[in-house]
């Protein structure tokens, strides 16, 4: 089982893909299979269940590409999403108390779901929802932004079973069809806008919830809850950095390149933020290559020459002109100096 600490770096560096949303896309009559051809991944993408955040990106553009209009894709896959698929944490926001407390819910659990992040601003007469992104800078493809920010109208729809309106929904991109949006929304559309929000009436937020399910919530709730706090807290760029460069090492020496496409930003994106934590690409390069090579030969079944390959060395002769910088003896030394003091510690 992975520790609460591994955890934390798996859940930060690769994002899930609920099977509902496959489900929803077969309702659709658009197949898993189509989706990954147009996204350029492989067939097996859609049994995972999660996936790096340029893979995440690309599934929804395909998608979108496969619809042809960006508005359309979104009105068509927010209506036909049906109650019964939606993960736990969305569960936990359909059978809330009334709509100010889905609302709450969603921003608060929405961290269990990157890369999206949510912030909610209410004055005396309106609720603002702003949508930015957790861990990349790279923005996430249009019909993403807009069917999260669809999904939030659509929840105070089907929890209180009234054809709600928004007062103003902004994007920073173009979506396609405005009118469609602005008849979907029931509002006023603007594309251009500084950031992406869906505002709505505070009166609209008093609503109760036909869906509220209190047996339901005491038991979704604690678990919900558990998952965030096992979150705590988020590892920074340079330990996801290292996490990914570990798992690599096998296919050989890991590039910024590679690194920075599963982190979803650019390689400019990725140095500036290594910088800002005080570290260069290099230096997290030697650290992960050190500190798994001391995992593998602490292991006395595993050869030298095969503790080389696990850390990204194609050729023996660099990994021990390395291993003797860091160690300041060779691979085999260390190993014999180190099966000698476990062995002292059995016959003590």
């Amino acid at each position: 089982m992975h520790s609460a600490s591994n955890r934390r770096s798996l859940i930060a560096n690769r994002i899930r893909i609920h099977p509902g949303f496959w489900t929803g896309l077969h309702q659709l009559g658009i197949p898993a299979s189509e989706v990954a051809r147009q996204a350029q991944l492989l067939p097996a993408i859609v049994t995972d269940s999660t996936v790096a955040a340029s893979e995440y990106f690309a599934i929804w553009q395909a998608y979108s590409d496969l619809i042809g209009d960006t508005a359309d894709a979104i009105i068509r896959l927010a209506t036909a999403f049906e109650t019964t698929h939606y993960p736990p944490a969305a569960l936990a926001t359909f059978h809330a108390r009334d709509y100010r407390d889905a609302l709450n819910r969603m921003v608060r659990y929405k961290r269990l779901c990157p890369p999206e992040s949510l912030q909610l601003f209410e004055n005396s007469d309106y609720c603002t929802i702003q949508l930015d992104w957790l861990d990349t800078e790279q923005p996430g493809p249009p019909v993403l932004i807009g069917i999260t920010l669809a999904y939030l109208l659509e929840l105070g729809r089907r929890g209180t079973g009234q054809p709600l309106k928004a007062q103003s929904v902004e994007f920073m991109h173009p979506m396609g069809n405005l009118s469609a949006l602005e008849i979907y929304f029931g509002c006023p559309v603007r594309v251009g806008a500084g950031c992406n929000r869906l505002t709505l009436s505070q009166e609209d937020l008093d609503r109760p919830f036909v869906s509220y399910n209190e047996e339901l919530l005491e038991i979704l709730t604690p678990v919900l809850d558990q998952s965030l706090n096992e979150l705590q807290p988020i590892p920074s760029i340079a330990e996801k950095v290292k996490w990914i460069m570990k798992r690599s090492f096998a296919r050989g020496r890991p590039d910024i390149q590679h690194i920075a496409s599963e982190l979803g930003m650019s390689n400019r994106t990725l140095q500036r933020r290594l910088t800002d934590e005080g570290v260069s690409f290099k230096q997290l390069l030697a650290q992960a290559r050190h500190e798994q090579a001391l995992v593998h030969l602490a292991d006395p079944s595993v050869e030298i020459k095969e503790v080389a390959f696990l850390t990204g060395y194609e050729d023996i002769n660099s990994f021990y002109r390395a291993f003797r910088t860091w160690e300041g003896d060779t691979p085999s030394n260390w190993r014999a100096k180190h099966e000698h003091w476990r062995g002292g510690l059995v016959t003590d």
